[in-house]
Order: C-alpha cells, then sequence, then structure tokens
C-alpha cells in the first residue's frame, strides 16, 4: 500500500483558492494543373458511385484505415486463420464484417486513390496565394503514397509536422484520433472523441511479416510488446512514459457494494497498457497553448517544463463516462484512484495530484510508493486510494446538469496536473496534464494521449 504523506485529516490539501502499396498521385504543374486534376478526379468519381460507398461502407472504411496502417509490401498475418493478406484485403474484410456489404481489394485500392486525389487537390487550393507553401505541400504529398495521404495519422505526421502546415483530412470522416490542431479544440464540445471500433471491434489479432535484407523475415505481433530484434518497446513513443517511468494503468471509478462478496465498477476515466507496434505514435502539442489552464505559480506547468526533462510532459485528454444512476447519498459507494507504474530502476516516487479550477490549484494531494520487483522490473502501485471530497461533489454536481454540453462548458475551466518525481533527487519522473469531456460513446470512458513539447 502506498505511504501518503499527512496533509490533512483526508490526506488532500485545500487551496484557499477554493489522441497498399499503390503509387502516389502525381503533384500537378504549371497553370492548369487544377483543371488537370479536377478532370481526373471527375473521371475517378465517376466509376466510385456513391451507391457503392454509401455512409456505412465509408464509416466503416476509414475506421479499418486507422486499425490497419499503410504497411507498403508487407504482408498480414492471422493468427486465427494463418493466411497472408495485404493491407486493402483487410480492409475489404473489415467492411464485410462491420457492414455485411462486400467490396473487393480493388474496390478498395480505387477508392484510396479517389481520395487521395481529393485530398490533395483540396490540399492544394489552400495555398493558391501562396505558392511557396504549395509547393512544400506538393513537394510532401509526391514522396506518400495515396494510402499514405488517405491516412490521417500519415497526412498529419509526415506532412503536417514536417512543414507546420495544419493539414486535415479533408472529404473524409473523423478519424478515430482525431489530428491536434489547436488548444482550443481540446474543449471544443463538438470535437469528436476517438471511435469505438479500434478499441473493441478489431475482429482479429493480426501479425505483421516485415522483410528485411538478407532475406531474414520478423514476425511483429499486434498487441504484444514483441517487435524486430532491437526495435524499441512497442509502448515507446504510443503510450506515457520514458526510459526511467513508465505509466501502466490509471484509472478513477467509483464502486458500490451489492451483497457481502459483490461488487459494481463503474470507470470515469480509464488508461490501459495495451499498446501495440501497429499504433500511431504520439501526436505533439506545444506546452505553451495551455499554460493559462493550470497554475504558473511556483510549481506549475511552466516552471516544471522549463526544468525538464521534455520527454516527461505529455498531455491526456479524457472522454469521461459519467453514465451512472448510483445515488448520491449512497452510503456503501466508494470513490477511488488507482495508478501503477515501472521503471527498471529501483526507487521511491513521488506522486502530486492538483485538481485545478479556471487555472488555480484547488486541491492537491501527494502520495509516496515503494518499488516492488516483479518480473525483472520495478513496480509501484497506488491502489484504490480514495478521492477528495471536492472531487466527490464536484462530480455529483456535474451529474446533475440536464444537458452534455452544460457538462462540458464546465469541464472547459477544469484539469488535473499530476507530477511525478524521484523522492530523493526531486527529479521530475512524468508530467501528465489531463484535460476533460464527457463521453458520449455507448462503449465508455475514451481517452486521447498527446506529447508535450515547445518549439
Amino acid at each position: 500500500m502506498p505511504h501518503t504523506e499527512a496533509m490533512s485529516a483526508d490526506n488532500w490539501s485545500q487551496s484557499p483558492q477554493g489522441n497498399n502499396n499503390t503509387q502516389p498521385p502525381q503533384p500537378p504543374s504549371g497553370g492548369s494543373s487544377d483543371t488537370a486534376l479536377n478532370d481526373d478526379l471527375n473521371d475517378d468519381l465517376g466509376a466510385d458511385a456513391e451507391g457503392v460507398w454509401s455512409p456505412d461502407i465509408e464509416q466503416s472504411f476509414h475506421e479499418a484505415l486507422a486499425i490497419y496502417p499503410p504497411c507498403g509490401r508487407r504482408k498480414i498475418i492471422l493468427s486465427d486463420e494463418g493466411k497472408m493478406y495485404g493491407r486493402n484485403e483487410l480492409i475489404a474484410r473489415y467492411i464485410k464484417l462491420r457492414t455485411g456489404k462486400t467490396r473487393t481489394r480493388k474496390q478498395v485500392s480505387s477508392h484510396i486513390q479517389v481520395l487521395a486525389k481529393r485530398t490533395s487537390r483540396e490540399i492544394t487550393k489552400q495555398f493558391k496565394q501562396d505558392q511557396s507553401t504549395k509547393d512544400k505541400a506538393l513537394q510532401s504529398m509526391a514522396a506518400m503514397s495515396s494510402a499514405q495521404i488517405v491516412s490521417a495519422t500519415a497526412i498529419h505526421n509526415k506532412a503536417a509536422m514536417a512543414m507546420g502546415l495544419g493539414l486535415g483530412m479533408p472529404g473524409a470522416t473523423a478519424p478515430l484520433r482525431p489530428p491536434y490542431s489547436g488548444a482550443s479544440q481540446l474543449w471544443q464540445p463538438g470535437l469528436p472523441q476517438p471511435g469505438t471500433s479500434q478499441d473493441s471491434v478489431k475482429p482479429f489479432a493480426a501479425t505483421a511479416v516485415a522483410q528485411y535484407p538478407g532475406g531474414t523475415t520478423v514476425a511483429e505481433t499486434y498487441g504484444s510488446a514483441a517487435g524486430p530484434p532491437g526495435a524499441p518497446p512497442a509502448w515507446e513513443g504510443r503510450s506515457i512514459g520514458t526510459q526511467k517511468l513508465r505509466l501502466v494503468e490509471f484509472q478513477a471509478f467509483l464502486e458500490q457494494q451489492r451483497d457481502a462478496d459483490n461488487y459494481n465498477k463503474h470507470l470515469f476515466v480509464h488508461l490501459g497498457s495495451n499498446v501495440s507496434y501497429s499504433d500511431p505514435l504520439l501526436e505533439a502539442v506545444d506546452v505553451r497553448q495551455i499554460y493559462d489552464k493550470f497554475p504558473e505559480k511556483k510549481g506549475g506547468l511552466k516552471e516544471l517544463y522549463d526544468k525538464g526533462p521534455p520527454e516527461a510532459f505529455f498531455l491526456v485528454k479524457f472522454w469521461a463516462d459519467l453514465n451512472t444512476n448510483v445515488s448520491d447519498d449512497n452510503q456503501s459507494v466508494f470513490y477511488g484512484v488507482t495508478s501503477q507504474y515501472e521503471s527498471p530502476d529501483n526507487m521511491t516516487i513521488t506522486c502530486s495530484t492538483k485538481v485545478c479550477s479556471f487555472g488555480k490549484q484547488v486541491v492537491e494531494k501527494v502520495e509516496t510508493e515503494y518499488a516492488r520487483f516483479e518480473n525483472g522490473r520495478f513496480v509501484y502501485r497506488i491502489h484504490r486510494s480514495p478521492m477528495c471530497e471536492y472531487m466527490i461533489n464536484f462530480i455529483h454536481k456535474l451529474k446533475h446538469l440536464p444537458e452534455k454540453y452544460m457538462m462540458n462548458s464546465v469541464l472547459e475551466n477544469f484539469t488535473i496536473l499530476q507530477v511525478v518525481t524521484n523522492r530523493d533527487t526531486q527529479e521530475t519522473l512524468l508530467c501528465i496534464a489531463y484535460v476533460f469531456e464527457v463521453s458520449t460513446s455507448e462503449h465508455g470512458a475514451q481517452h486521447h494521449i498527446y506529447r508535450l513539447v515547445k518549439d
């Protein structure tokens, strides 16, 4: 059990201020570029009729794009079938499983090329008045395949981040993990939350087989930590962690006792450790864009980031699940938080959790945890740490608001800053900034993780 610093009667200190190998479309050149591209697009769209790609099929198509990233010439082995599939075959198979409608590999390939041309055209149109920027965009897209252009993750990471452009995905449905394009969107009620399919509708476990020089074949199992020899672990760059400390799990919950032996548990928010090589690398957010959401004085986000190390800083947006009917005055309900970390080092960690309102600290809890050596690593568990009264009352009041947009309006000014340090050296091991909206998904709580940077 964690050792908790004695800060008040309930261990909380209250402040006075109460996310197929196809050839890339060649970028147009010359004065008639838009016209030529438009003619090609119209020709392709004629064969890509709305009846073939109806809304339900289109949605499943984009879900599959997010689940199966471009893999070039590699093939995918389905572990339950032992067969090898190309990416487009997997997308067609996914559409069949989700909608019951058949689309062939060639139809999928054609649709990817059509959407790639549409995306290229709409992006170039954005920069008509800036020829230099337009040329950079075209140059970047020329190095990408159609599959990469259509992939929301690829277009954001490879083009937008490389050139500093805020490129989205025109003409496509909202990506499962929407690209970050401004701090205000983190609190924008209309921002789509991550799709449910990637988290709950993976129809099979898949293994990608990569061909390496010399004819060596290495299997990379999706959903496991195993990868090619010398490759970093799957979680690195895809979840919250550094070489010194990794967050394995985080959950805030209520637990209601039904009888002597049975409990009912409801998760308000949850971060798990199920990370695979198929997951995209974390997107980046400029830390300066969220300074005003957190304390600015001593121990605030700005001071912490300036102190570093920068690779230890993360932002998490939670879509919290408040869909519980437990009454506010139920005495058999326990509100708690559980978190688990692991490290290659034996140390003592201190975890500070600051609840903030309008950028000001309201309450803080500080807990100290010692290492336990398990399976070749040191594990730190803060198990069933009680929520403070402020948080419990906040949840009750939030649930009583009649509309979700009202809840989101309140949550726009509610944040949590969690800092894990080495108790002996005072080094910052992890710093996680949390922001919130209310989940509208029938699958419960959702989340999206970002790296915090300062460019």
